[in-house]
């Protein structure tokens, strides 16, 4: 059979890079007559080619055995870097998913930065995004997966930075950055460590060498944590969190793409690594662990916020949060089935959201009100963004937390409970939004906000579309569960929480009886969540004081001793300077008499030893 697109399925991320090499064309300065706009067509063009290209991919490797490509990068001694690829019905599917939604982002953008100038920037770092996502599925290789996650860091860092000229968008950039680094430098050390052990970075070498593998209880505990470490600040879980919230100061189109795949990033990375997990007894507790306070400290925080983008972004964290009790227990085909329903409906809520506050200006969700009849597409979008999102049948997000649910039943009932009162809490989150700017009266804001322009609307209502028949294709590809492979109590548990919390939200947000702002007593356990748990505070107490505490340390020994020293020798050099100047006088006398102290002070170092014994 002629794979011909699958075995050149490497050429995905150079169609990007492509566009991203000729966007520069447009960069200010270089072509001034025809304007940025020339750029951003072009990088949809190669995008819309990636996209065709997987499509056919995927047509040809359809059912069939993984196939595996492997270019030679480096051979030094006893070193051998290649860069492997992994061509598979999953690598694949994730090609075009990734394409689909970048496509989708990059039709957007066109309406949501119309009166913007810098185009050419703006899509060569989304092509950035798409190559990276692209390349790291692709990737068979921990050391270049590891490469790739950098980059995508370096593309966060440069979007949220787009608007430069802001304070919030530089300190949010910042933040997002330094944050991430922190669980990227234990992520480089697992990494490099990880190689004397195995003598590879290839993920199914690493596979078969963890079968037969003999290594201490605690070199094996460390280096799992430091491989989570890394993923964990990539989809913004506890304590490593905070950037997410300031990184959505990047334009929405950039965030489209940031909330609902390069989160995930990390996410895939874990799934790969599982069978070194597997070695360690202490990382699933701690993966699991970390993903349950996350999933709910963050679901119960995105409730208590005011900001549109906050609480949204929170939501993201609650996700991942489920995303890593899956991995902790060992759910890699129920892991994929969440990536595919997440990423879906959270680029529909934040096309939504986008498309609101674009024309609203405000992100103040008690400023809103009354759209629903003034922007009915954008109300539909969320409504089925937000049902596909939870537990609501039978759209995806039932059958993938029902499908988590029914497995961890038997062995994990607590997580059960947990992952049925997240959903719960996501929905009352999700409801509470959807009340606040589309139900009651209209507001002051939003007695004029009509529809956005056709590139905002058209890529939402097709990624709705696809939120909406979703389990359908997924159904006809026999990769659905079926409702006897799922257990029935948990599955009406999961379906109750649904309505319970929608329907406690929607009460409260659609009542005009209950006053708002809705205050929640005591006005402590409000302000416990509306702060982020205090986070940002404990940092300041403990992270960011030891840094400062440290830094002063450094600074008074760098001024005291360092320049101290340097100071101590500039003054004897001077002194010394202004010492002999004296003594050339051209007169005879004050020559001998230098001559005869020099000769005074030599004999006296010279005897110094032995002057002890003559006294």
């Amino acid at each position: 059979m002629n794979h011909l697109f699958s075995n050149n399925i490497w050429l995905i991320p150079i169609y990007t890079l492509s566009g991203i090499l000729l966007s520069i064309l447009w960069f200010p300065g270089i072509i001034k007559k025809t304007g940025p706009r020339p750029s951003g067509y072009l990088n949809i063009l190669f995008t819309v080619i990636a996209w065709v290209h997987s499509l056919l991919a995927l047509k040809e490797i359809w059912n069939q055995p993984p196939e595996f490509l492997s270019f030679s990068w480096l051979k030094l001694n006893t070193l051998s870097l290649s860069f492997d690829i992994e061509i598979s019905t999953l690598t694949v599917g994730a090609l075009v998913l990734i394409t689909t939604l970048n496509l989708a982002s990059q039709i957007y953008a066109i309406g949501y930065l119309e009166m913007d100038w810098g185009w050419a920037r703006f899509f060569a770092l989304m092509g950035l995004f798409e190559a990276g996502m692209c390349s790291l599925v692709l990737c068979d290789n921990l050391f270049f997966s590891y490469v790739i996650l950098e980059i995508l860091t370096l593309g966060t860092y440069l979007l949220i930075g787009y608007w430069f000229n802001q304070s919030l968008v530089v300190t949010g950039a910042r933040d997002a950055f330094l944050t991430k680094r922190v669980g990227d430098l234990f992520l480089l050390m697992g990494v490099v460590a990880l190689l004397p052990l195995t003598g590879t970075w290839n993920f199914h070498e690493l596979e078969i060498w963890t079968k037969t593998a003999e290594i201490s209880p605690t070199v094996a505990n460390l280096l799992c944590l430091t491989l989570m470490a890394g993923p964990l600040g990539k989809c913004a879980q506890f304590p490593l969190h905070l950037w997410l919230d300031e990184a959505m100061e990047s334009p929405v189109p950039a965030t489209i793409l940031r909330n609902s795949l390069v989160v995930a990033a990390g996410g895939w990375v874990l799934i790969k690594l599982q069978p070194i997990f597997a070695l360690s007894s202490l990382i699933s507790t701690a993966i699991i662990t970390v993903g349950a306070i996350t999933a709910v400290g963050a679901s119960l925080i995105a409730i208590a916020q005011i900001d549109i983008k906050r609480s949204l972004s929170y939501t993201v964290s609650a996700y991942m949060g489920l995303l890593f009790i899956a991995v902790g227990t060992q759910q890699t085909q129920t892991i994929l089935f969440v990536l595919l329903t997440y990423a879906i409906s959270m680029a529909l809520l934040v096309m939504s959201i986008g498309s609101v506050v674009l024309t609203n200006i405000t992100q103040d969700l008690t400023q809103y009100g009354g759209l629903f009849s003034r922007r009915p597409i954008t109300a539909i979008c969320y409504l089925i963004g937000a049902a596909s999102l939870v537990a609501f049948p039978p759209l995806g997000g039932f059958w993938s937390l029902s499908q988590i649910n029914s497995n961890l039943w038997e062995n994990y009932p607590f997580l059960v409970i947990i992952i049925t009162l997240v959903n719960g809490l996501t929905t009352f989150s999700v409801i509470r939004e959807f009340c606040l700017i589309f139900g009651g009266k209209p507001k002051e804001m939003t007695v004029r906000s009509p529809e956005g322009l056709w590139a905002l609307i058209l890529p939402m209502t097709i990624i709705m579309g696809l939120a909406i028949h979703t389990p359908i294709i997924l159904a006809k590809l026999h990769l659905l569960p079926s409702l006897n492979e799922l257990n029935i109590g948990v599955v009406i548990a999961l379906i109750t929480s649904t309505f319970v919390g929608g329907g406690i939200s929607a009460y409260l947000y659609l009542n005009d009886k209950i006053s708002k702002p809705i205050q929640l007593k005591p006005k402590a356990l409000q302000d416990f969540f509306a702060y982020d748990m205090y986070t940002p505070e404990l940092y300041r107490i403990t992270i960011i004081s030891l840094v400062a505490f440290i830094s002063k340390i450094i600074d008074w020994f760098d001024r005291y001793f360092v320049d101290g020293f340097v100071n101590l020798v500039g003054f004897a050099t001077i002194f010394s300077g202004e010492s002999l100047k004296y003594n050339t006088t051209g007169k005879a006398q004050f020559y001998a008499l230098s001559i005869i102290l020099g000769l005074a002070l030599f004999i006296l170092l010279i005897c110094f030893p032995i002057l002890p014994n003559l006294l």
